[in-house]
């Protein structure tokens, strides 16, 4: 097996049920296999025992790094960053909630080693989850590889191995609705599906209720597709041929004797729901993509960590604005995240001591 450093980034909220299991099959993934790795847990803003329970595991671990909101930010934003603090050739992006089994990834680091730049998880079957969810989900992708113009891979999740030179492709994507699989295709380079079962949640509820569910979909939409815009181009233009097909038989029909359309209430009613409805329609998917538009105008750090655990930053690539330090991407105008005053001044003490010495 590689002797490169393999990173394992794993998002969590509210899963201190499953931190232990999870950190100790894990673990027993990358001992067995001789793997020289980090493992970097998340905590996105999590109010039960999540980050306690991960504070002491990285006590004792010194493999085991943590980063921790200072609320949540969504899982999307946790896994960016994770990636933003991986320091492998290679990062495996994985939930906590075992569902994906860590069993899988020294098959993932073998197709990596054939120069394989993107090993992803390709779901074959699916336990523990509703007809409701298995039916939706299986619409979405389908839906989605329609619609959208990068080609991504149906029944995929964001479990997968991810190249260095991939993770530094994505960092210059420093977009708010993160689609992160989407993105993943979008890049290139070499990729390949690897086919498992996945299982049930080893305890815990999922994260993912239909509101978010909703929401994500959508990202992953806007996010990689103008044809919502097309649509509501196409709804407008069948609107006026009808409106003009309407007008042109009550003409004719006047002019040549024959029985007019009643323009009764209901007619009528019927009509201006009908264009009403398309209008609506129209209106809300371009305020969309407005919105979208509008959260990146803001330009916000992605996210705001609160506490680290052992990880060093680099301040040389840092600077300070009104008493909060802000990680900026060298490529990137933006800041990709903010730390806390508190973090700050502990990172600044531990630079100091390094120059020192």
């Amino acid at each position: 097996m590689t002797s490169k450093l393999i990173s394992i980034v794993v998002p969590m909220y509210f899963e201190e049920k499953v931190v232990d299991e999870c950190y100790k099959r894990l673990s027993n993934v990358v001992t067995d296999n001789g793997l020289n790795y980090e493992l970097i847990f998340v905590n996105d803003g999590s109010t039960d025992k999540t980050l306690e329970l991960l504070s002491k595991i990285a006590e004792k671990d010194p493999h085991v790094k943590v980063v921790s909101f200072s609320r949540n930010f969504g899982h999307q934003i946790a896994v960016t960053a994770g990636l933003d603090k991986a320091k492998g050739d290679a990062v495996v992006i994985i939930d906590a909630d075992l569902q994906d089994p860590p069993e899988l990834i020294p098959d993932m680091i073998k197709l990596w080693e054939q120069g394989y730049d993107v090993v992803y998880g390709k779901r074959k079957k699916r336990d523990g989850e509703s007809w409701f969810k298995l039916t939706s989900a299986k619409m979405f992708y389908r839906f989605l590889d329609k619609m959208s113009t990068v080609k991504i891979p149906v029944d995929t999740g964001d479990f997968r191995l991810v190249d260095k030179k991939v993770i530094d492709a994505l960092k210059k994507m420093p977009e708010h609705n993160r689609f992160l699989r989407g993105m993943c295709s979008w890049v290139g380079y070499k990729q390949i599906a690897l086919e498992y079962e996945r299982k049930e949640r080893f305890a815990g509820e999922t994260k993912y209720p239909l509101k978010k569910m909703l929401k994500f979909a959508l990202d992953g939409i806007f996010s990689f597709s103008v044809k919502p815009l097309k649509l509501a181009e196409y709804l407008g233009s069948i609107a006026i041929l009808t409106t003009l097909a309407i007008i042109f038989y009550s003409i004719v029909s006047s002019v040549i004797g024959l029985r007019s359309i009643a323009l009764g209430w209901t007619l009528s009613l019927t009509f201006i729901t009908f264009f009403g409805g398309i209008q609506l329609l129209s209106i809300g998917i371009v305020g969309e993509y407005i919105a979208r538009i509008y959260d990146e105008s803001k330009e916000r750090p992605l996210y705001i960590i609160d506490k680290e655990i052992n990880l060093e930053d680099n301040l040389s690539n840092s600077l300070y604005l009104h008493n909060k330090r802000i990680h900026l991407d060298k490529s990137l105008r933006r800041p990709l995240y903010l730390v806390s005053n508190e973090l700050s001044k502990e990172l600044t003490v531990k630079s100091e001591e390094a120059t020192q010495s």
